[in-house]
Protein backbone atom coordinates (compact mmCIF):
# COMPACT_ATOMS: atom_id res chain seq x y z
CA UNK A 1 0.00 0.00 0.00
CA UNK A 2 0.85 3.51 -0.70
CA UNK A 3 1.90 6.03 1.95
CA UNK A 4 0.09 8.62 0.04
CA UNK A 5 -3.51 9.30 0.57
CA UNK A 6 -5.25 11.44 -2.28
CA UNK A 7 -7.36 14.28 -0.51
CA UNK A 8 -10.14 16.62 -1.87
CA UNK A 9 -9.78 19.16 -3.90
CA UNK A 10 -10.87 22.96 -3.75
CA UNK A 11 -11.06 25.66 -5.90
CA UNK A 12 -8.84 28.18 -4.86
CA UNK A 13 -9.10 32.37 -6.05
CA UNK A 14 -4.71 32.89 -6.62
CA UNK A 15 -5.56 31.54 -10.11
CA UNK A 16 -8.03 31.05 -12.71
CA UNK A 17 -9.42 27.59 -12.33
CA UNK A 18 -6.64 26.36 -9.67
CA UNK A 19 -7.65 23.54 -7.80
CA UNK A 20 -5.90 22.74 -4.64
CA UNK A 21 -5.68 19.67 -2.20
CA UNK A 22 -5.13 19.54 1.31
CA UNK A 23 -1.30 20.00 2.90
CA UNK A 24 -0.10 22.20 0.13
CA UNK A 25 2.13 23.83 0.60
CA UNK A 26 3.04 27.00 -1.64
CA UNK A 27 6.48 29.76 -0.90
CA UNK A 28 6.74 33.49 -1.88
CA UNK A 29 7.13 34.24 -5.16
CA UNK A 30 5.67 31.63 -6.93
CA UNK A 31 3.11 32.32 -9.99
CA UNK A 32 0.22 29.66 -11.19
CA UNK A 33 -1.42 29.72 -14.01
CA UNK A 34 -5.15 29.03 -15.13
CA UNK A 35 -6.36 25.30 -14.64
CA UNK A 36 -3.87 24.09 -12.43
CA UNK A 37 -4.20 21.11 -10.37
CA UNK A 38 -2.21 20.56 -6.91
CA UNK A 39 -2.98 17.57 -4.85
CA UNK A 40 -2.59 16.67 -1.57
CA UNK A 41 0.90 17.26 0.36
CA UNK A 42 2.95 18.83 -2.70
CA UNK A 43 5.39 21.19 -1.80
CA UNK A 44 6.26 24.20 -3.70
CA UNK A 45 9.37 26.13 -3.38
CA UNK A 46 10.08 29.81 -3.65
CA UNK A 47 9.64 31.60 -6.93
CA UNK A 48 9.02 28.65 -9.14
CA UNK A 49 6.43 29.09 -11.64
CA UNK A 50 3.69 26.68 -12.76
CA UNK A 51 2.07 27.13 -16.06
CA UNK A 52 -1.49 26.33 -17.46
CA UNK A 53 -3.39 22.97 -17.21
CA UNK A 54 0.25 21.75 -14.91
CA UNK A 55 -0.91 18.77 -12.61
CA UNK A 56 0.95 18.44 -9.62
CA UNK A 57 0.83 15.67 -6.98
CA UNK A 58 -0.54 13.15 -8.96
CA UNK A 59 -1.63 9.64 -7.42
CA UNK A 60 -0.14 6.75 -9.24
CA UNK A 61 -2.63 4.03 -11.07
CA UNK A 62 -0.62 1.07 -11.22
CA UNK A 63 -2.06 -2.69 -12.33
CA UNK A 64 -1.47 -5.17 -9.61
CA UNK A 65 1.67 -6.93 -11.51
CA UNK A 66 3.24 -3.68 -11.44
CA UNK A 67 6.73 -3.35 -10.59
CA UNK A 68 6.29 0.11 -10.02
CA UNK A 69 4.71 -0.46 -6.43
CA UNK A 70 6.53 1.19 -3.34
CA UNK A 71 6.18 4.03 -1.01
CA UNK A 72 5.12 7.25 -2.45
CA UNK A 73 5.57 10.44 -0.81
CA UNK A 74 5.08 13.80 -1.30
CA UNK A 75 5.76 16.01 -4.37
CA UNK A 76 8.32 18.25 -3.46
CA UNK A 77 9.55 21.36 -5.94
CA UNK A 78 13.13 23.36 -5.01
CA UNK A 79 12.79 26.52 -5.80
CA UNK A 80 13.03 28.12 -9.21
CA UNK A 81 11.57 25.10 -10.68
CA UNK A 82 9.50 26.09 -13.83
CA UNK A 83 6.81 23.48 -14.74
CA UNK A 84 5.36 24.12 -18.29
CA UNK A 85 2.19 23.76 -20.02
CA UNK A 86 0.30 20.56 -19.68
CA UNK A 87 3.14 18.58 -17.66
CA UNK A 88 1.89 16.00 -14.96
CA UNK A 89 4.35 15.55 -12.00
CA UNK A 90 3.85 12.66 -9.10
CA UNK A 91 3.70 12.07 -6.20
CA UNK A 92 6.99 11.34 -4.53
CA UNK A 93 9.05 13.45 -7.03
CA UNK A 94 11.44 15.39 -6.00
CA UNK A 95 12.61 18.17 -8.77
CA UNK A 96 16.10 20.19 -8.24
CA UNK A 97 16.41 23.92 -7.74
CA UNK A 98 16.19 25.72 -11.18
CA UNK A 99 15.10 22.93 -13.21
CA UNK A 100 13.24 23.17 -16.17
CA UNK A 101 10.35 21.18 -16.67
CA UNK A 102 8.97 21.04 -20.26
CA UNK A 103 5.47 21.15 -21.79
CA UNK A 104 3.77 17.55 -21.04
CA UNK A 105 6.48 16.57 -19.55
CA UNK A 106 6.14 13.48 -16.89
CA UNK A 107 7.90 12.67 -14.28
CA UNK A 108 6.80 9.58 -12.65
CA UNK A 109 6.85 8.90 -8.69
CA UNK A 110 10.07 8.54 -6.70
CA UNK A 111 12.10 10.33 -9.53
CA UNK A 112 14.18 12.34 -8.70
CA UNK A 113 15.82 15.74 -11.27
CA UNK A 114 18.81 17.44 -9.86
CA UNK A 115 19.42 21.10 -10.25
CA UNK A 116 19.65 23.26 -13.23
CA UNK A 117 18.24 19.95 -15.44
CA UNK A 118 16.17 20.70 -18.00
CA UNK A 119 13.36 18.25 -19.40
CA UNK A 120 12.13 18.62 -23.18
CA UNK A 121 8.86 18.96 -24.18
CA UNK A 122 6.95 15.57 -24.00
CA UNK A 123 9.43 13.71 -21.77
CA UNK A 124 9.10 10.99 -19.65
CA UNK A 125 10.82 10.13 -16.26
CA UNK A 126 9.81 7.09 -15.12
CA UNK A 127 9.46 6.14 -11.51
CA UNK A 128 12.47 5.61 -9.47
CA UNK A 129 14.73 7.20 -11.73
CA UNK A 130 17.69 9.06 -10.80
CA UNK A 131 18.76 12.64 -12.68
CA UNK A 132 21.67 14.22 -12.02
CA UNK A 133 22.37 18.35 -12.31
CA UNK A 134 22.80 20.34 -15.50
CA UNK A 135 21.36 17.62 -17.47
CA UNK A 136 19.62 18.34 -20.81
CA UNK A 137 16.89 15.98 -22.07
CA UNK A 138 15.72 16.98 -25.77
CA UNK A 139 12.20 16.54 -26.91
CA UNK A 140 10.35 13.27 -26.51
CA UNK A 141 12.77 11.19 -24.83
CA UNK A 142 12.14 8.22 -22.63
CA UNK A 143 13.89 7.56 -19.46
CA UNK A 144 12.79 4.10 -18.31
CA UNK A 145 11.92 3.09 -14.74
CA UNK A 146 15.24 2.53 -12.45
CA UNK A 147 17.33 4.30 -14.92
CA UNK A 148 20.12 6.80 -13.47
CA UNK A 149 21.81 9.51 -15.27
CA UNK A 150 24.52 11.42 -14.28
CA UNK A 151 25.77 15.03 -14.36
CA UNK A 152 25.95 16.80 -17.54
CA UNK A 153 24.58 13.85 -19.54
CA UNK A 154 22.80 15.15 -22.75
CA UNK A 155 20.02 13.29 -24.37
CA UNK A 156 18.95 14.64 -28.01
CA UNK A 157 15.67 14.13 -29.25
CA UNK A 158 14.14 10.97 -29.11
CA UNK A 159 16.27 8.60 -27.18
CA UNK A 160 14.76 5.99 -25.69
CA UNK A 161 15.80 3.80 -22.64
CA UNK A 162 14.42 0.39 -21.89
CA UNK A 163 14.75 -1.95 -18.97
CA UNK A 164 13.08 -5.41 -19.43
CA UNK A 165 14.75 -7.54 -22.18
CA UNK A 166 11.86 -10.71 -21.75
CA UNK A 167 9.24 -7.81 -22.40
CA UNK A 168 7.30 -8.69 -19.11
CA UNK A 169 8.01 -12.58 -19.20
CA UNK A 170 10.08 -13.09 -16.22
CA UNK A 171 9.77 -13.73 -12.51
CA UNK A 172 7.67 -11.04 -10.27
CA UNK A 173 10.96 -11.12 -7.90
CA UNK A 174 13.27 -10.17 -10.90
CA UNK A 175 14.58 -6.71 -10.53
CA UNK A 176 14.29 -4.92 -13.92
CA UNK A 177 17.51 -2.91 -15.23
CA UNK A 178 17.67 0.14 -16.62
CA UNK A 179 19.96 2.40 -18.06
CA UNK A 180 23.40 3.99 -16.36
CA UNK A 181 24.35 7.06 -18.10
CA UNK A 182 27.79 8.31 -16.65
CA UNK A 183 29.12 12.02 -16.07
CA UNK A 184 29.00 14.29 -19.32
CA UNK A 185 28.37 11.00 -21.80
CA UNK A 186 26.24 12.13 -25.01
CA UNK A 187 23.73 10.60 -26.90
CA UNK A 188 22.18 11.36 -30.08
CA UNK A 189 19.16 11.56 -31.62
CA UNK A 190 17.09 8.21 -32.01
CA UNK A 191 19.51 6.13 -30.23
CA UNK A 192 18.04 3.04 -28.34
CA UNK A 193 19.78 2.01 -25.35
CA UNK A 194 18.90 -1.80 -24.08
CA UNK A 195 18.35 -2.81 -20.86
CA UNK A 196 21.38 -2.48 -17.91
CA UNK A 197 23.77 -0.95 -20.40
CA UNK A 198 26.07 1.72 -19.13
CA UNK A 199 27.38 4.45 -21.25
CA UNK A 200 30.67 5.36 -19.72
CA UNK A 201 31.85 8.79 -18.63
CA UNK A 202 32.53 11.50 -21.91
CA UNK A 203 31.20 8.53 -24.15
CA UNK A 204 29.57 9.44 -27.63
CA UNK A 205 26.40 7.73 -28.79
CA UNK A 206 25.88 8.51 -32.32
CA UNK A 207 22.40 9.45 -33.82
CA UNK A 208 20.11 6.01 -34.15
CA UNK A 209 22.63 3.81 -33.04
CA UNK A 210 20.93 0.82 -30.71
CA UNK A 211 23.49 -0.07 -28.16
CA UNK A 212 23.58 -3.78 -27.12
CA UNK A 213 26.72 -3.68 -24.93
CA UNK A 214 28.40 -1.17 -22.70
CA UNK A 215 29.94 2.12 -24.17
CA UNK A 216 33.40 2.56 -22.37
CA UNK A 217 34.30 6.08 -21.34
CA UNK A 218 35.57 8.33 -24.27
CA UNK A 219 34.86 6.63 -26.97
CA UNK A 220 32.74 6.88 -30.04
CA UNK A 221 29.72 4.77 -31.19
CA UNK A 222 27.69 4.16 -33.96
CA UNK A 223 25.45 1.61 -36.00
CA UNK A 224 22.95 -1.07 -35.44
CA UNK A 225 24.48 -2.66 -32.75
CA UNK A 226 26.51 0.36 -31.70
CA UNK A 227 30.30 -0.36 -32.23
CA UNK A 228 33.16 1.58 -31.52
CA UNK A 229 34.45 3.84 -34.41
CA UNK A 230 36.89 6.36 -32.24
CA UNK A 231 38.00 7.93 -29.11
CA UNK A 232 36.98 11.49 -27.65
CA UNK A 233 39.97 13.65 -27.79
CA UNK A 234 40.82 16.41 -25.21
CA UNK A 235 39.29 18.81 -27.16
CA UNK A 236 35.47 17.52 -26.82
CA UNK A 237 35.75 17.12 -23.21
CA UNK A 238 32.97 19.25 -20.86
CA UNK A 239 35.49 21.27 -19.21
CA UNK A 240 36.52 22.88 -22.73
CA UNK A 241 33.10 24.18 -23.15
CA UNK A 242 31.84 24.99 -19.64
Amino acid sequence: MSDFQEGSLSADARAPGLLVGERVAIAEGTSLGAYVVIHSGTQIGARCVIEDHVVLGKRPSLARHSSARGEVGELVLDAGVRVCSGAVLFAGARIGEGVILGDQSYVRERARVGAGSVIGRGSTVDNDVRVGERVRVQTNVYLTAGSEVEDDVFLGPGVITTNDNTMARHPSDQALAGALLRRACRVGAGAVILPGIEVGEEAFVAAGAIVTRDVPPRTLVRGCPARPVGAIGPEELLERWR
